[in-house]
């Protein structure tokens, strides 16, 4: 039964995104004139993360905390990672991001075509040119007013527990004096685990937006005592959301 469910959740998806695709193109287009940002893009992106997350059937999605985002604000956000479907039902929290993403998801197409058009940043593992090249187009976006997400732990969990995290993130919020953005997932890797492709049982999701943390609460100027704070009190927040279920 899980497999015929994946089979449709599969399909449906990738009609969806063929259907777009031609929207995403035009927008694109429209940008190059008159939106360098490509905040009609990132709307768009939005736009179909939300549709894919609300019409399967195998998941529901509850969110806390929505309203603490500020859209006129420009965050550098972090979430602990359990699952491909994390970048999708992210979108439900409605706020104009880029995403730093593995390069091989670049490669997928039309997925990875909408995401350079978005201005997506790729960050190749264990390539140093490519980790500097990364940070700087962070830095960039950030400048530009474009709140940016990365997963800390640098890889998804096997487990659902949050791992320790990496530094990047908190350099770039301690550089640009941006205020740190905690998001915490979880469900989806009961729904899809790591390097699977066949959907579970239907499960619930649920996201769960933390105080966001500004540079004068930070503490430290050391970004690798920022992330142990960060990861203690989104751990303990994590533990706590998965007690009360």
């Amino acid at each position: 039964m899980n497999i015929i469910k994946s089979i449709w959740v599969w399909f449906a998806s990738i009609i969806f995104i063929l259907l777009a695709f031609p929207i995403t193109v035009l927008l694109w287009l429209l940008s190059l004139l008159f939106d360098p940002r490509r905040i009609m893009n990132n709307h768009w992106m939005l736009f179909q993360g939300i549709v894919l997350t609300y019409m399967n059937p195998i998941w529901k999605v509850t969110i806390e905390g929505r309203e603490k985002i500020n859209n006129k604000q420009t965050y550098v956000i972090v979430s602990n990672h359990q699952s491909m479907l994390d970048i999708v039902i992210f979108c439900v929290l409605r706020h104009p991001l880029r995403w730093v993403s593995k390069m091989e998801v670049f490669k997928v197409p039309l997925l990875g075509w909408s995401m350079k058009m978005v201005k997506y940043i790729g960050l190749e593992r264990g390539n140093k040119h490519s980790v500097i090249s990364m940070m700087d187009k962070c830095n960039t976006s950030l400048k530009e007013g474009v709140s940016i997400v990365l997963f800390p732990e640098g890889t998804r969990s096997r487990t659902g527990e949050i791992g320790k995290f990496k530094s990047g993130a908190f350099q770039l919020a301690i550089k640009n004096d941006k205020p740190i953005l905690p998001v915490i997932l979880d469900g989806t890797g009961d729904i899809l685990p790591k390097k699977g492709l066949v959907f579970q049982s239907r499960r619930k999701v649920r996201i769960k937006v933390l105080d966001p943390v500004f540079p004068g609460q930070f503490g430290t100027c050391d970004p690798d005592e920022l992330a142990a704070k960060m990861q203690k009190i989104m751990t303990e927040a994590h533990l706590e959301m998965r007690s009360s279920q």
